[in-house]
């Protein structure tokens, strides 16, 4: 549905949510309240997810709490529902006067299933934040479920900004390094500036950047929000673009796509997709999408 605010206020409160939300400062919370009641479905998504975010840093969770239960129970977009859900949950124990309503919406046939799944997993996640506060459990394992100590959760913060128990922690750290390792492996296709890359495509659109004296770091570790790590096929530092070559068609993979996809989109970062079937019209392709970003190619630049 379009958003009946003009183009430039709609980007702006777009924007300020993704900042609110990065910033880390309870005392955000009044304002992205007042964005809620913005006429723009994007921004009410956003300011929700905000709002979530916002639960780590002990934003007060009474205010929060009253805020995001209507818009759980009955926002005007089924996404805002979802993402209104998945926000009330982080405030735990706090939530748990919602859990009936939730496990209704749960239950409803009439609603959407992502939106269902949500209300489920948020409703058994504020009951056992409930017993675990009557308990004086402080944390528990995001991987396994298990009660954790002070130190295994200042231990797994500061490598993975979650929580988990030494043995997940372990286990996780043992996949990450396995996938890092695999990933060196298949860098086997040099570029003309010698990088090495992992597939034919990749080196197009490396030598093409070169071409055009457009620096890139090529599948390097970027934080974009708290939670998520990610490694861009390219950056470009000088533009703030990243470019994804999506080659491969498995649905394994294009689920990893999707995810990755709809991570870029809700940090409002700037992406520009390229897929096998766009490898003939590269150069026109990077052009029109690079010129809409703020670089514009010479008259006498041609593809690699």
């Amino acid at each position: 549905m379009k958003s009946p605010m003009l183009p430039s206020e709609h980007h702006a409160a777009v924007q300020r949510a993704l900042e609110l939300g990065r910033s880390g400062d309870p005392a955000a919370l009044p304002e992205l309240i007042g964005m809620l009641r913005l006429p723009s479905n994007d921004v009410q998504r956003l300011g929700v997810s905000a709002i979530g975010k916002l639960a780590e840093f002990g934003a007060d969770a009474q205010t929060a709490v009253a805020t995001l239960a209507p818009l759980a129970l009955s926002a005007r977009h089924p996404q805002t529902r979802q993402y209104a859900i998945r926000a009330l949950k982080k405030y735990g124990a706090a939530a748990s006067a919602h859990v009936q309503d939730l496990r209704d919406l749960a239950r409803n046939p009439t609603e959407r299933d992502y939106v269902r799944t949500a209300a489920a997993s948020a409703a058994d996640a504020i009951e056992q934040a409930a017993q675990d506060a009557a308990a004086g459990v402080r944390h528990r394992c995001q991987r396994c479920g298990a009660k954790t100590t002070d130190d295994e959760v200042a231990r797994s913060g500061q490598i993975f900004q979650r929580i988990f128990c030494d043995r997940c922690f372990d286990e996780v750290f043992l996949e990450r390094r396995n996938f890092e390792t695999q990933v060196e492996i298949n860098k086997t296709i040099e570029a003309r500036d010698g990088t090495l890359l992992q597939s034919d495509g990749e080196r197009r659109i490396a030598e093409w950047l070169t071409a055009h004296s457009l620096a890139y770091r090529y599948d390097a570790k970027y934080r974009i929000i708290r939670e998520f790590q990610i490694r861009p096929d390219f950056y470009l530092p000088e533009l703030d673009v990243y470019i994804e070559y999506w080659g491969l068609d498995t649905s394994q993979y294009k689920m990893s796509m999707f995810k990755k996809q709809t991570l870029y989109q809700q940090q409002g970062k700037r992406l520009i997709s390229v897929y096998p079937h766009d490898l003939p019209r590269l150069d026109s392709l990077l052009k029109a999408k690079l010129g809409l970003l703020g670089f514009a190619a010479g008259p006498k630049d041609t593809a690699p």
